[in-house]
């Protein structure tokens, strides 16, 4: 076997050393800071949302019934359709009222000539009581007789306008503009005016109300504590609102609280209010779900970002670092709606804390970090 010489061993050795110097143990990597970022808090002015879950209903809600007994004839619009008022909706097929049309009109025609001959009679007699041939009794009883069949005419040209009427009520017009909504019965249904469902329900939507509720808390903060104003003045203090749709889309109109229940209700602490949203577009619709949104402007708020903090217990933390890049944690307070994608704190921190904003998750409380500036979109605004 060939003999390496001592240079060749030389070179392998001193190679294999610096190898080994340059490498260090894991374990001096796991105990270096790691870097994390971290925004230093300042005051600014925020945005506070706080969203209530709303129904939607629009501005009248009106049923359409018959108020004849009958069947259905023609159905003459969709659903989903808007309509005028005026509009023809309906035709129910009730012969019965078309019937009692043509019976009132033989009792006008019978009631006219009983007045007539009525009224012959009275003329008959007349001459004969002047000449004493008759008792004036005679004539009293021509004209009493003239005035009971005029009664009877007018009661009979009443009943053919009540007849009149109720074919009237065959056919069925709008009382309002709105949108139609379901159609339960089909031509041919037997319907009544006491049917169980109506013909249909009319939504007048050119504007809608917005029905949401309040804590007595957040009504009185809202509203101010000046206990000497009308509700109607704190209502008007009450800043525009803001509709979410079930999408999550924005609806581009704003809105106002009009009106509020009359009292608190006992069991869940919570007072009704009513918003109304311009819909000239018919773009919402009743019974729509939705989310009302209020929104308050906060000035110098100490803001942070919702992923900055974590919970425990209920309580919300964050991790402060500190000018030895040392991680702390630390609780807070925040309000009770965020702002956007962060929370306004309410106490815990002040201006110029230091907190990280990333990766809190693999952090525990005394652990030394190498803190870097955080974009500035992700530092409190």
């Amino acid at each position: 076997m060939q003999t390496l010489s001592h240079k060749t061993v030389a070179i392998a050795v001193l190679s294999i050393l610096t190898a080994c110097g340059n490498n260090k143990p894991a374990a001096d990597y796991a105990s270096e800071p790691q870097p994390f970022q971290v925004v230093t808090l300042q005051p600014a002015a925020a945005t506070l949302n706080t969203d209530y879950p709303a129904t939607v209903r629009g501005q009248q809600n009106i049923e359409i019934r018959p108020k004849v007994d009958g069947y259905v004839a023609q159905i003459l619009v969709d659903e989903g359709a808007t309509v005028k008022k005026g509009q023809l909706l309906f035709k129910i097929n009730a012969p019965q009222y078309e019937q009692e049309v043509l019976t009132a009109q033989a009792a006008i025609k019978s009631a006219e000539a009983a007045v007539n001959t009525a009224r012959m009679q009275v003329r008959k007699v007349t001459p004969l009581v002047k000449k004493e041939i008759v008792s004036n009794y005679e004539l009293e009883a021509a004209e009493l007789a003239v005035q009971a069949r005029e009664a009877e005419l007018a009661q009979a040209r009443a009943s053919l306008q009540n007849a009149r009427v109720n074919l009237g009520y065959t056919t069925i017009y709008s009382p309002a503009d709105g949108v139609i909504g379901s159609l339960p019965y089909k031509i041919g249904s037997l319907v009544a005016s006491n049917s169980e469902q109506p013909l249909t329900i009319l939504s007048d939507i050119s504007n809608v109300h917005v029905y949401f509720s309040f804590t007595e808390k957040q009504f009185l903060d809202l509203a101010g504590n000046d206990a000497s104003a009308s509700l109607e003045t704190q209502l008007k203090k009450l800043p525009p609102v803001q509709l979410i749709l079930a999408n999550g889309n924005a609806y581009p109109e704003k809105g106002q609280v009009e009106a509020t229940g009359g009292q608190i209700n006992t069991g869940t602490g919570a007072i009704s209010m009513r918003a109304t949203f311009p819909n000239k577009a018919g773009l919402i619709r009743s019974g729509s779900s939705a989310v009302v949104r209020i929104s308050q402007p906060v000035a110098d708020a100490i803001v942070v970002p919702a992923k900055a903090t974590y919970e425990m217990q209920g309580k919300k933390f964050v991790f402060t670092v500190d000018a030895a890049g040392t991680a702390h944690v630390r609780e807070i307070q925040v309000g009770e709606q965020s702002s956007g994608n962060d929370y306004i704190v309410s106490s815990g921190l002040r201006s110029g804390d230091k907190i990280v904003t990333e990766g809190i998750g693999s952090l525990k409380d005394g652990t030394k970090i190498k803190p870097v500036a955080a974009p500035t979109t992700t530092a409190a605004r």
